[in-house]
C-alpha cells in the first residue's frame, strides 16, 4: 500500500511544525502506537499494566518528535505511513522492553484453562457494555457497538459510521481511556 494523499499531506504538516499539525498526527496514529504496544507485550508473554503501556506510547511518540522529527524525516515514502509507524513502534517499544527488564509474567497457552463462552455470560456481557456505553456520546457509543457488541470490523464500522478507517481505533481507545477515567474497566 502506498502513502495515502491524507498521510502525505499530514507528514508534511508536521514535517513543517504547521499549528495543530502534531496533535492531529497523534489522533491519528494513537490506535495505532497502543496496539502495537499491546501486541508486542502479548507476543514477548509479557502483561504490560496501563501504566507500562502508556509509557510505551509515550516514548514512541517522544522518539518521533526527537532531532526535529529525523524518525519522520527518514521515511522515504514509499509505502503506507501506518506500516512505517507500526515497524518503528515495534523497534521502539522491543528496544524498550530489553533494557527495562520488562519480565515475562502470561502463562504459557498450554497452561491456561479453555473457557467456554456460555450464552448468559455474552448477555451478562452486553448489558455491561450497554451500560458504559451510555456515559458516551453517541458517536463514540455507536463506534464502541459496532466494534464490542456486534463484532464489526474497522472497515465496516468506517462504512457505517462514516468515518476514516484510521480514526476508528484511536476513537475506542479515547472511548475506553473516558470510561477508565470514570472509574469504569
Amino acid at each position: 500500500m502506498s502513502l495515502s494523499e491524507v498521510d502525505r499531506r499530514l507528514l508534511d504538516q508536521c514535517l513543517d511544525q504547521s499549528p495543530r499539525a502534531w496533535e492531529n498526527f497523534v489522533d491519528r496514529f494513537l490506535g495505532l502506537v497502543v496496539h502495537v504496544a499491546n501486541h508486542t507485550g502479548q507476543s514477548r508473554r509479557i502483561g504490560l499494566t496501563a501504566e507500562q503501556r502508556d509509557d510505551l506510547v509515550a516514548e514512541v511518540f517522544l522518539s518521533l518528535v526527537d532531532n526535529q522529527f529525523a524518525v519522520l524525516r527518514r521515511f522515504r515514502r514509499n509505502c503506507s505511513l501506518a506500516t512505517y509507524l507500526a515497524v518503528i513502534a515495534r523497534r521502539i517499544i522491543v528496544r524498550r522492553i530489553m533494557t527495562a527488564g520488562f519480565v515475562n509474567t502470561m502463562p504459557s497457552p498450554e497452561s491456561e484453562p479453555a473457557v467456554e463462552a456460555t450464552h448468559e455470560n455474552r448477555i451478562d456481557d452486553h448489558e455491561q457494555v450497554e451500560q458504559l456505553i451510555s456515559r458516551l456520546d453517541p458517536k463514540e457509543a455507536h463506534v464502541v457497538r459496532l466494534f464490542h457488541l456486534e463484532g464489526k470490523s474497522y472497515g465496516e464500522i468506517s462504512a457505517a459510521a462514516g468515518l476514516p478507517e484510521n480514526s476508528v481505533g484511536p476513537m475506542l481507545s479515547r472511548a475506553r481511556a473516558k470510561l477508565r477515567e470514570n472509574g469504569q474497566p
